[in-house]
């Protein structure tokens, strides 16, 4: 059987300085940089995965939003999210208010795309001598919500091909779902 083509918005969220950027160019890139660059606006990066479901192969191309870090109330912000087929919400592991604004961005995504895939990323898990909370407490995030999460390190490479894997495995098993 041939594989299935399709392609799928996906958008990384969170707020500034969090590592989506980072994220971004080491799954698509496999390079790192630690200068910040702020984002403005949003940005689109492609990138080509197969995944395997059940017997079934498919090409899932992605195109990934890194949406600006602030204001994530906006009119803006919600534009952004429109036909998106799922997301990774990013905190940053050595700053706890980033961990505690995880369930306004995972609300404010689904008020607009409804009940489309979430999975949470804790980033820069290879700063552990600075990190002011851990698996535990960003599990417990995810537990609210049912969703899957990892600990990542755009640094290292730490479970950011995983994580986005998995997304794309959320998104495939919720259409194949849709299709029966």
């Amino acid at each position: 059987m041939m594989p299935k083509t399709i392609v799928k918005k996906i958008c990384l969220l969170g707020n500034g300085k969090v590592g989506k950027t980072s994220l971004i160019r080491k799954f698509v890139f496999d390079t790192f940089d630690d200068k910040y660059i702020k984002t403005f606006g949003t940005k689109v990066t492609k990138k080509k995965l197969t995944i395997q479901r059940s017997d079934r192969k498919w090409n899932l191309t992605f195109l990934i939003w890194d949406i600006l870090g602030q204001k994530m109330h906006d009119r803006l912000h919600s534009a952004y999210y429109k036909g998106a087929a799922g997301s990774l919400i990013v905190c940053d592991v050595t700053r706890k208010e980033t961990l505690e604004s995880l369930e306004d961005w995972i609300n404010v995504f689904h008020n607009t795309v409804l009940k489309q895939p979430v999975i949470f990323l804790g980033n820069k898990c290879d700063m552990l001598d600075e990190a002011e909370f851990g698996a535990e407490e960003l599990g417990k995030s995810a537990s609210k919500f049912n969703i899957p999460f990892y600990l990542t390190s755009a640094k290292s490479g730490e479970d950011v091909e995983k994580a986005f894997y998995n997304l794309g495995e959320l998104i495939i098993a919720r259409r194949d779902d849709h299709e029966r």
